[in-house]
């Protein structure tokens, strides 16, 4: 009698393997989505005898599914312009923990931002990174979820150093003046203006002072006198004294409760060239330069190769604000689906490897874009029929089989 488990084991296996097609066509658009194949394999095998040669006469019994396969290369990337949504080139996973805690991993990046101002998930999952202290990326503190809600603030910096390109007029008569004003910072991120009035003593010489409203230290009155002194230009019209910069520059008692003010006045540019000249030209001052700041609230952000999220503040500022992590593992064909584009490590992946980008083998970010399923729809639709063929023409057999049934039996009738 025909053994109908053998062509029905193959309808079964055919059945699962069109279950992998249609799942993969189904995911045709998934961001991140990785392509499966289904892999079959004969069953055991049956030992009939042998033949005179000694060699084994055997029958199988059928086939099955021997395993399900991804394909990890990467999909196309495609430019979405949003901020949040970030591709991999090359190898690693997203690392996101969900809500109870537990980490699972993703190639899809179309993230977004929460309520609480932070990177997540399609599905909610917190995108884990490395966070930054002013602007220092510290990959020793451990995972924390990726913030990047627009109430970050960009803490003020304090002014230290400062400059200013100025000519002094060199046809100027003796006691003439010229004034030029120059923005600080102090600790606390407030504004004072300091004023700088060069006064002409003579030839090629001029005295000048910088002051401070009197408001600003809690006085009434005249400006506060933070630093004074003499200039000296040669014939050329160059700066010859000072030779260096004017340090020692010293505002206490700033009202506002700030640290005391310690600035530099800086003459010279890198090169040596006095940033104050004279020449025979009206006075003016055509820039100043300062290094402190207000506090800035973020505003924008942008995601680089590195995985580095640089944010843009309402200060002027550019800070790093965190770092996205990638993962490696041993065995990617190990990792366990468990849907919604995330996989589960498994003792046959071995335990995931995670740092930073572009580093360790793992791959490189590409910020405003998103990897696209690497389902390739022609292939899909030749696997399609030839696994139709194949269920097919096991039902062919199973029919073939019944009518071999049917007419052994009416033999034993007749």
């Amino acid at each position: 009698m025909p053994l109908f488990s053998i062509p029905l084991s193959g309808l079964l296996a055919s059945s699962n393997a069109l279950n992998v097609i249609s799942n993969n066509l189904a995911n045709l658009n998934t961001i991140g989505f990785k392509d499966e194949s289904a892999n079959f394999q004969d069953l055991f095998y049956q030992t009939l005898g042998t033949t005179g040669a000694g060699n084994p006469i055997q029958m199988g019994a059928g086939s099955q599914i021997g395993s399900i396969s991804s394909n990890f290369n990467n999909g196309n990337l495609q430019n979405t312009g949003v901020p949040t949504n970030v591709a991999i080139t090359g190898n690693g996973f997203f690392v996101v923990r969900d809500a109870s805690g537990a980490m699972e991993f993703t190639r899809a990046g179309n993230f977004s931002i929460n309520a609480q101002g932070e990177l997540v998930t399609t599905g909610g999952q917190n995108v884990m990174g490395y966070p930054a202290v002013n602007g220092v990326i510290n990959a020793g503190q451990g995972l924390t979820p990726i913030q990047l809600g627009q109430g970050q603030i960009n803490q003020p910096a304090a002014t230290t150093t400062m400059s200013q390109t100025t000519n002094l007029d060199a046809s100027a008569a003796v006691g003439d003046t010229y004034s030029t004003p120059l923005t600080v910072y102090d600790s606390l991120g407030s504004s004072h203006v300091l004023t700088f009035t060069y006064t002409k003593t003579g030839t090629n010489a001029w005295d000048y002072q910088v002051t401070l409203p009197a408001a600003d230290t809690g006085g009434t009155g005249s400006p506060t006198v933070v630093a004074s002194g003499s200039l000296a230009f040669n014939s050329s019209g160059a700066l010859t004294s000072p030779a260096s910069a004017v340090s020692g520059i010293t505002v206490n008692g700033l009202v506002d409760g700030a640290a005391p003010l310690n600035l530099t006045w800086n003459l010279y540019d890198p090169n040596g060239g006095s940033n104050l000249t004279q020449v025979a030209s009206q006075s003016t001052t055509s820039t100043t330069n300062q290094n402190g700041y207000a506090s800035g609230t973020l505003q924008k952000f942008t995601i680089g190769a590195d995985g580095i999220i640089q944010g843009s503040f309402s200060n002027g500022q550019s800070q790093d604000i965190g770092q996205i992590a990638l993962a490696n593992f041993a065995n990617n064909q190990g990792l366990q689906l468990i849907g919604g584009n995330d996989y589960a490590p498994t003792l046959a992946s071995g335990s995931p490897v995670i740092g930073a980008p572009a580093s360790g083998g793992r791959g490189s970010m590409t910020g405003g874009a998103v990897e696209l399923s690497n389902v390739d729809i022609s292939t899909e639709f030749t696997q399609l029929i030839v696994t139709q063929r194949g269920f097919q023409a096991n039902a062919r057999v199973v029919t073939t089989f019944d009518s071999i049934s049917n007419e052994t039996i009416n033999l034993q009738s007749r």
